[in-house]
This record gives C-alpha cells, sequence and structure tokens, in this order.
C-alpha cells in the first residue's frame, strides 16, 4: 500500500491552515530549539580549546555558564514547541473526527445496516488516533529532525569538508535504507487496524443485546466469539509490530557505523594536526546529534506505518457517497399529502446473493400505490414485516424506492432537499433514542434557539407539566434512557414533534409498550398533534386505529385492502371488519 505525499500534504493543509497562528508560532519555538542545539555543542568546544590554551578561570567559567544558558533556553523552548505540536494536533484530529461523524451521519442506511456501530466508532476514533501523531510529531519531530540533520552537515562542513562530505553520504544512505524498510510494514497495519475495528465492532455489539444474551443462556457463545476475534487479531498485530522492528534493527546498524566514522575520521585528523580536541568532541557530539535525528526520523516512519493505514481508512470512509442524491425542491408549509406510484422496494444489503441476481426479485414493497390527503390521518395494519415501516422510512427518505415514486404534496421526494423534508416530518418510534442530557437538551435536540416558554406549552399541550414539577431541576433535570418509563420517553418523543411543528407526523408502533394510563394520556396528546396536519399510524392493536380516517392493510408488501375506516368497519365482509369483530388485542403481530 502506497500513500503518495500528496496525499498527506492536503490532510496537512486541510487542517492545519485554519490554526495558521498556533502552526507559526510551533515553527517558531521549533526553529529556535534546534538553533539552540546547534550552538551548544559550539559553545562547549570554545570551553575545550580554552582550557586547553590555559584561559583565565573567569574566561572559563563564564564560557561554562553560557553553555548552561543555552542548555536551558534550549529544553524551554522544546517543551513549548512539543505543548503547541500537541494543541495543534488535537485541534486538527478533532476537526477530522467531527468531519468524518457529519458525513456518517449523511450516508443512507443501506450502508449503516451493512456495518455494526462498533466498527464505525472505531473508524472514527481510532483511525484518526493513529493520525494523531501524524500532525503533532510528525511535523515537530519528523521535520524538526530533518532541519537539526541539516543543521548538523552544515556544522561539520564548517569543520572539515571531509568530514561533511562522509557524514553526507552515511546520512543520505541511512535515510535511504530506513525509508526502503518502512515500505513494506504499511500493509501489515492496515490489516491491524481493520482487525480492530471487527474487533470493537463485535465488542459494541454484545454490549448493546447484553440482557437478550444473558437470558437465552448464549454468554459462552459469546466469549468463544470473543477470543475468537482475538486470535485473528493476534498473528496480524505480530506481523506488524515484527515489520515495524525491522525499522529498528536497521536504524541500530546505521548507528554503530555512524560511531565509526566519527571516531576513525576524528582521530586521524587530529592526529595530522588538522583539527583541535575541540573539534574532535565537536565532531563526536554531533555525531551523537546526528544520531538523535535519525533515531527519531526512524521512530517517526514506523508510526507513519500506522498513520498510512490511518490515512488510507480515513480517505475510502470518506470516499463512500450516500445513494440518496440530495435535491433543491423545498417541501410546502401546512399538511401534506402522502402518495405512493407504483412503488417497489427492497432491502438489497439484506438479501442473500442468489436473491439480488434475480432481475424478478420478490421486494418488500411490491407496486404499492395509494394517496393520503393532506390533513387526513391513515392507520397502517398489517402483520410483521408486511412493510409497514418500510413506507416510514421511504417517506423520511432514509432510503429510496428501486422503482416508482414517493411524493409529499406535489414534490417526489428525489427531488427534494433532504434537510427540509426532514423538517416537516415527525416521526415517533417505539424505542426513543435519549441522551444522557438535560431534559431541554433531549427535548430541543441541543437547539439553544428554541425558548423555556415555548417548551412549556408544549409540555402543558401534551399534559406532561404535573411530571415536569416533578423532577427535581425542572428542564434542567439531567436525563437518561434508564431513567424514564416507556410512556415518559414516549411523551418526550411527542414533544420533540410539537417543537418540530411537521406537515406529516408518523407513529410507529408508538404505544405498543405503554400501560392503559400513559395510553390514554398519549391519545390526548396525539388528538392536539394531530390538529392541522397530516398523519400516519403504524399499529399491530385495533384499538391504535380507531381515531383514524383511513386504513391500509398491507400483507408482504401488497394492499390487502385500502379505504376510508367508517366505510370498511361498515362492510360485513371487508378484512378491517373481521379483525374488529376478532375482538383480539394483538390481531397482526
Amino acid at each position: 500500500m502506497n500513500i503518495s505525499l500528496s496525499a498527506y500534504w492536503q490532510l496537512l493543509r486541510r487542517y492545519l491552515k485554519p490554526q495558521s497562528g498556533a502552526v507559526l508560532l510551533m515553527v517558531a519555538l521549533l526553529l529556535t530549539s534546534i538553533g539552540l542545539q546547534l550552538v551548544g555543542p559550539q559553545v562547549a568546544r570554545s570551553f575545550i580549546d580554552a582550557a586547553q590554551a590555559r584561559a583565565s578561570e573567569g574566561v572559563l567559567m563564564q564560557t561554562a555558564l553560557v553553555f548552561i544558558l543555552v542548555s536551558v533556553v534550549q529544553q524551554v523552548m522544546n517543551a513549548l514547541a512539543t505543548y503547541w505540536s500537541e494543541r495543534v494536533a488535537w485541534t486538527a484530529t478533532n476537526a477530522l473526527r467531527a468531519e468524518l461523524a457529519a458525513h456518517l451521519v449523511r450516508l443512507d442506511m443501506g450502508f449503516h445496516k451493512a456495518r455494526t456501530p462498533g466498527e464505525l466508532i472505531e473508524r472514527v476514533d481510532g483511525d484518526v488516533n493513529a493520525l494523531a501523531g501524524f500532525f503533532s510529531s510528525f511535523v515537530v519531530q519528523l521535520i524538526g529532525s530533518a532541519l537539526l540533520l541539516v543543521g548538523v552537515l552544515v556544522a561539520v562542513y564548517l569543520i572539515d569538508t571531509r568530514m561533511g562530505l562522509a557524514f553526507t553520504v552515511f546520512a543520505l544512505l541511512a535515510l535511504a535504507l530506513l525509508g526502503w524498510v518502512r515500505r513494506f510494514g504499511a500493509s501489515h497495519w492496515k490489516e491491524d487496524r481493520e482487525r480492530s475495528a471487527a474487533f470493537y465492532g463485535y465488542v459494541g455489539e454484545v454490549l448493546t443485546t447484553t440482557e437478550d444474551i444473558r437470558s437465552s443462556g448464549a454468554v459462552q457463545y459469546a466469549m468463544l466469539r470473543f477470543f475468537e476475534h482475538l486470535r485473528q487479531w493476534l498473528p496480524v498485530r505480530m506481523r506488524a509490530e515484527i515489520w515495524g522492528s525491522a525499522v529498528w534493527m536497521a536504524a541500530a546498524g546505521v548507528f554503530a557505523a555512524g560511531d565509526a566514522i566519527a571516531y576513525g575520521l576524528g582521530g586521524s585528523l587530529f592526529k595530522g594536526g588538522a583539527i583541535s580536541l575541540g573539534a574532535v568532541y565537536l565532531v563526536v557530539a554531533y555525531t551523537v546529534m546526528l544520531a538523535a535525528p535519525i533515531e527519531t526520523i526512524r521512530t517517526q516512519l514506523q508510526d507513519l506505518q500506522r498513520a498510512d493505514a490511518g490515512v488510507a481508512r480515513v480517505r475510502e470512509l470518506m470516499e463512500i457517497r450516500s445513494r440518496l442524491e440530495d435535491g433543491t425542491d423545498i417541501i410546502p408549509a401546512g399538511a401534506l399529502a402522502v402518495e405512493f406510484r407504483a412503488v417497489h422496494f427492497a432491502y438489497e444489503d439484506e438479501r442473500p446473493a442468489e436473491v439480488r441476481a434475480d432481475e424478478e426479485r420478490v421486494g418488500t414493497l411490491e407496486d404499492l400505490s395509494f394517496r393520503l390527503e393532506a390533513g387526513r390521518s391513515l392507520g397502517l395494519l398489517g402483520h410483521t414485516g408486511s412493510g409497514k415501516t418500510t413506507i416510514a422510512r421511504l417517506l423520511f427518505r432514509l432510503y429510496d424506492a428501486q422503482r416508482g415514486e414517493v411524493c409529499l404534496g406535489d414534490i417526489n421526494l428525489r427531488h427534494a432537499k433532504i434537510e427540509a423534508l426532514r423538517a416537516r416530518v415527525g416521526i415517533v418510534t417505539q424505542d426513543v433514542q435519549l441522551f444522557e442530557a438535560s431534559l431541554r437538551d433531549n427535548i430541543t435536540f441541543f437547539n439553544a434557539g428554541i425558548s423555556d416558554e415555548r417548551l412549556f406549552v408544549v409540555l402543558e399541550t401534551l399534559g406532561s407539566k404535573p411530571w415536569l414539577a416533578r423532577l427535581p431541576r425542572g428542564l434542567d433535570t439531567i436525563i437518561s434512557g434508564s431513567s424514564l418509563s416507556a410512556g415518559e420517553a414516549q411523551l418526550l418523543a411527542l414533544a420533540r414533534v410539537f417543537i418540530k411543528d411537521p406537515g406529516l407526523v408518523i407513529l410507529d408502533e408508538a404505544s405498543s409498550r405503554l400501560d392503559p394510563a400513559t395510553e390514554a394520556l398519549l391519545e390526548q396528546a396525539l388528538g392536539k398533534l394531530f390538529e392541522g396536519r397530516s398523519a400516519i399510524i403504524i399499529a399491530h392493536r385495533m384499538a391504535t386505529v380507531e381515531r383514524v380516517d383511513d386504513i391500509l392493510i398491507l400483507e408482504r408488501g401488497c394492499i390487502v385492502e385500502h379505504g376510508p375506516r367508517e366505510k370498511l368497519a361498515a362492510e360485513v365482509h371487508s378484512r378491517f371488519a373481521e379483525l374488529r369483530r376478532a375482538g383480539l388485542g394483538e390481531v397482526l403481530v
């Protein structure tokens, strides 16, 4: 796997340009630190030559104090450069994380169905963490070490041209060798990142289904899968570490050669009277100093193997495009008419390969056509898997139909602006997502522009004022998924819809887990929510749809019956009338 220098440059330019001031300060501190590193041995050389020439004690003391001052200032500059490099790195990586997260949110549901949440967390956090050193250590240490290397070579040239030439050849050969060895490790680190993502994806699945795993006695199976992932990951990590160590072994040989050059040439030139004893010390000191940047470059090249994998996986993720193309049409205000025109839809990622290859495959929805007039309510009935929730997902444009048209008002949803569309459609499901945040933030989704007065009006409309009064800090009370009952969570979800003020409201089994008292309260709230809006109620229980205007019964993605509720109820032989006469609560499970 080869990542071009232009790819790294694009990353640096994109995420460091907004921090140009901090980057310039970091570079200034870095250059100052490098300059002082080069000055230190020169001061020590002056001290040695002065001592050999029997200079006065005052001169020697002054030179020693200058050396101490240079060393202290150099360490301070180095510490400040490191601090600013880390600050720049975290700012850059956080911006990259935010961009990746926003990109993932915009991708279609087919993408998310094919990947686990744990895998995506590892891609957003783990892969970006692998790049943190690239933004900080790479700039400060790798580039800084390269500058120091050049400075050392120039200083050695000033001492003796022959030594400068020898050290230049040595440095070039060392860097070429380290660069050549580095190439072989990148692919192994990429595979390591992929195994890591698969492992944490599995851990995420297990943690979210702990209750089911324990209740079904599947703990042993879950742990076996856990260790299976680790067994698959271990040899991959070992190969990556071994190739990383190959760079270290090459560096050890390089340093030994550097020491041999320094002592051999330095001693030879001193015996020949070409350089002084202080110059010999300077050569040895610069040799040690030359080893430091090469060692740093070696370390950073090893880390760059991880960065190669991180860059490749980040670019791969950013290049994925949603199959939902954004349109330009704006959904109008007010109650919205709903129309499906010969809609065919199937969950492509969930079907077997032989079915996907079949041109005449059976879909979740087959040639579905119906219309709901603006301001009316529709009850959707059908067995599990009949396509009820799929209709809601298509209206919210989480997916696009393979054939046919889905329209709100006169707008084909393929031509609608997605953000504007979702602002005009409100949906409440039986599973309500809550954040560990204040009640206010949970209702407004952290929108500070919504006033408390507006929230009080909404909660009073829902009949939730008594519940709000019982909370210790009112709207500022911190809540989470475990702190609310199912009924309270549903009422909170309705409050979100009220705040949104959509033209179409979809309730997907919203009351299936509620106790009778809470359901009665929910029914009162729904009456106010439906005023001036269109509504679709997806239900298993017949009682849930007794308030709607129209009924649509689905079976295997096709319409079994559709019409006004009162008319269907009056027809003795209608499917809806049969279901009502059955007198069963859960007749359509």
